[in-house]
């Protein structure tokens, strides 16, 4: 070597004469304890976390293993959960008696409410408006009124009849079918018969109370009432299979 650096000539020979070897075989050569503790190197020198711990190490290829950690974090969750339900069932089941007592109110409760309810639709069903409706108005009244019959009329005031036809018996007198005229007196009360027609047209005023008796199923309002005991039946059926309707019939057939 330190021959060829002095002859720069034969160096350049030996390359154009087409020498093989090259030029990195003339290079210094790593060994292999080197190589092994500047790995070492490598890996004591790698930043730990913020929190003073120990980055996860890495797997073969390359990639972080989170294994562990998740299982770690998944059984203390696991752990949390089922101590929770244990806390649970144990109140419920110190508490169990006052959920009886109080479930038992609520079906008492439900079934007065539903059994109120089913009641009164059918008591509204079978109701009667009944009232007094007072009535006053004027009515139209026209017609022909036929008469006849035999009544008495009193004069109001004097009535001359000219060439009436007369008889007068007397003792010394005697006259037959004679003209003469007669003056019938005022309050003279007269024997007479009526046969006529009387045409009447007049505006009768009248005033009555009248009374009203509706039964509502017999009105439009019956199928509304039906529809809402149809509708209330079902939850009263779950809770009083044995309920009785007004009649005394089953409700739940």
């Amino acid at each position: 070597m330190d021959q060829l650096k002095n002859n720069p000539g034969k160096k350049m020979r030996i390359l154009l004469a087409g020498d093989k070897t090259s030029p990195l075989t003339h290079l210094p050569k790593k060994s292999k304890t080197d190589s092994i503790s500047s790995r070492s190197e490598r890996i004591s020198e790698e930043p730990q976390g913020a929190a003073g711990k120990e980055t996860p190490r890495r797997a073969r290829g390359g990639h972080y293993n989170f294994g562990p950690p998740f299982w770690t974090i998944a059984s203390i969750l696991s752990l949390i959960i089922n101590l929770i339900l244990i806390v649970i069932l144990l109140v419920v089941w110190l508490n169990m008696q006052a959920l009886n007592h109080n479930l038992g109110s609520a079906m008492n409760i439900g079934n007065n409410l539903l059994g109120g309810l089913f009641t009164n639709f059918e008591k509204m069903d079978r109701a009667h408006i009944t009232t007094s409706i007072p009535v006053e108005t004027t009515i139209p009244v026209k017609f022909d009124l036929q008469l006849n019959q035999q009544t008495n009329v009193v004069l109001s005031q004097a009535v001359t009849i000219n060439n009436a036809l007369v008889t007068v018996r007397t003792g010394g007198l005697n006259i037959a079918n004679a003209l003469t005229t007669i003056v019938l007196p005022q309050g003279t009360n007269l024997p007479i018969v009526l046969n006529l027609t009387v045409p009447v047209d007049q505006m009768v005023p009248v005033v009555l109370t009248v009374d009203v008796d509706i039964p509502l199923e017999q009105t439009q309002l019956h199928e509304p009432f039906v529809g809402l005991q149809e509708v209330v039946k079902p939850l009263y059926c779950m809770i009083n299979p044995n309920a009785l309707d007004l009649s005394g019939q089953a409700v739940c057939k």
